[in-house]
């Protein structure tokens, strides 16, 4: 049955396509069109006896090229095998030759170890020695030595020993050495000119702007972004003024930049009072007004203290002073009785006693008020530092800085303003207690001298 199906189903295939070439040849008859479908089957049955040609065709070649390839790995592994036959005998060939060339070197292979490790340290110190920025072209040749002391396939020569001897004597000799030099230096301001430096030993560079500094990565020379106090950076200007064999002062750094580096990050004194913020600043302010009143108030009152000895020792009364404008008052009022006498005089020492204390409360204000400020800044300082630590946590102590910095800054100004106040306050009004007292005393003398003549 399914054979009779595939025979109808065919049947109406090669009709279709009769009919369609019928259309195109314009088949006129029944003839014809069954004419033209046996030219298609005989021309389908060919195509299909051809293409089982090809098929065959390939299925050979697919197994002359599967023994092609078979052939070809069994000659590899052939060749593999020879290689790994010569390989063992090569490797035994290197050792033979290594064990020959350890019983030649003998004591000269120890020499050689040490020679390369003291060509790979004298490039390390070399790279970061001052000495590199005139002799440049040293790490090349020790690069050279190295590496051919470490692959063992050839000898250090006597000339290669004696270049490296030469150039560690060289190392110390240029270390005692102070030298003059022209270099390219970059500045502070980021511009670059070229400009006279002296290398002293291999520790220190300086210039007529002060300190300098080697960068042995980039083989550079620049400006301190800040130099050290005054007292180092005279010394570099000595230094650089120095004639040749003329002994200076310099300030040496033997360890070639570490302290130095401490001194530049070292906080000066402009740095440390902006630290205390703008409590600092006040505190600053009002010790330098309580200093002036109070340097004003003591030279004011040395003067009328001056004239007030100058007083007691003359007869007649002087208004220049206070003890002299109590003179006069008493001069003026010489017939009146006791009892106005001693009003008059009371009343021109009451008068003298505004001059005499005047800015003595100011002062005492600025010595409590100082510390008291001082305190304000610690207590804002910690607050600013527990907000750092609650937004960034406190792991990182730069973050917390600036408030501790202001903490204990503010209570350090405030400190250094209150005690010397306190001292010119107690100066400053002994010298105001003392005329007092002399004012006192002589009108209280006055007065007895006056009641004995009229008693």
């Amino acid at each position: 049955m399914k054979r009779i199906n595939l025979i109808i189903v065919t049947g109406l295939l090669s009709l279709g396509f009769a009919t369609a070439n019928a259309q195109d040849e314009d088949a006129r008859s029944m003839a014809d069109l069954l004419r033209l479908i046996e030219q298609g089957q005989a021309r389908d049955s060919q195509e299909a006896r051809q293409r089982e040609a090809a098929f065959k065709k390939a299925q050979n070649n697919q197994q002359s090229l599967l023994n092609q390839a078979r052939a070809e790995r069994t000659r590899q592994e052939n060749v593999s095998a020879n290689l790994e036959g010569e390989f063992g005998k090569n490797q035994q060939s290197i050792i033979t030759a290594r064990q020959a060339l350890d019983e030649r070197l003998g004591a000269l292979k120890e020499l050689f170890g040490v020679l390369q490790t003291v060509a790979g340290d004298a490039q390390g110190r070399f790279s970061a020695s001052l000495t590199n920025i005139q002799h440049p072209d040293r790490g090349a040749f020790l690069v050279k030595l190295g590496s051919k002391m470490a692959g063992a396939s050839s000898l250090a020569s006597i000339e290669d020993i004696e270049t490296l001897w030469e150039m560690l004597q060289r190392e110390v000799y240029e270390s005692g050495r102070i030298v003059r030099f022209n270099h390219v230096v970059t500045k502070a301001d980021g511009e670059q000119a070229e400009m006279e430096v002296i290398r002293v030993g291999a520790f220190n560079l300086v210039s007529d702007n002060g300190y300098l500094q080697y960068d042995s990565n980039e083989g550079s020379i620049s400006e301190l972004l800040r130099q050290p106090d005054g007292r180092y950076l005279g010394t570099a200007s000595d230094m650089m003024d120095a004639a040749s064999g003329e002994s200076v002062d310099f300030g040496l750094d033997v360890t070639r930049g570490s302290i130095l580096g401490l001194l530049v990050e070292s906080p000066t004194f402009m740095d440390r009072i902006e630290q205390g913020g703008i409590v600092g600043y006040c505190i600053i302010a009002l010790g330098i007004v309580g200093l002036l009143i109070a340097f004003w108030r003591l030279i004011g009152l040395s003067g009328d203290s001056r004239r007030v000895a100058a007083q007691l020792k003359r007869e007649t009364a002087s208004t220049d002073n206070p003890l002299g404008r109590v003179l006069a008052a008493y001069e003026s009022n010489k017939g009146a009785d006791t009892e106005t006498i001693e009003l008059k005089l009371s009343e021109a020492a009451l008068k003298e006693m505004p001059g005499l204390t005047r800015g003595l409360l100011f002062i005492k204000v600025v010595a409590a008020v100082a510390p008291l400020m001082g305190l304000l800044g610690t207590v804002t300082g910690m607050i600013k530092t527990f907000q750092v630590i609650t937004l960034y946590g406190a792991g990182d102590p730069k973050m917390m800085a600036g408030g501790i910095s202001q903490a204990l800054m503010t209570t350090v100004l405030g400190l250094v303003v209150a005690i010397p106040m306190v001292l010119l306050h107690t100066i400053v009004s002994g010298q105001s207690r003392k005329i007092i007292n002399i004012l006192q005393s002589q009108s209280a003398g006055l007065v007895a001298q006056h009641s004995e003549r009229n008693g």
